[in-house]
């Protein structure tokens, strides 16, 4: 399965907060520069395991797999990702 990013919601760099974001229409999540990274990444292209494969080449971290899909299920929880089969 290849996550994206909900069409209702955007990442967006807000210069006020100095920090990516998640906006949707009900509201915003702010992100940390890892979870935006992770998003950024979510191009329905790329399967949840390339998108770890790619950030623990980066990191030098096997560890990362659990954290990448328990961000992407608590945005999918919320409808702000979605999976293409």
């Amino acid at each position: 399965m290849t996550p994206r990013v909900a069409a209702k919601a955007r990442l967006h760099w807000d210069g006020v907060r100095n920090r990516h974001i998640l906006l949707y229409p009900e509201g915003l999540v702010a992100l940390n520069p890892t979870a935006a990274e992770i998003l950024g990444l979510c191009d329905g292209h790329r399967t949840v395991e390339e998108i770890v494969s790619v950030l623990s080449s980066k990191y030098a971290s096997a560890e990362i797999g659990t954290d990448v899909q328990t961000l992407l299920a608590g945005l999918a929880a919320k409808g702000l990702v979605t999976y293409d089969a």
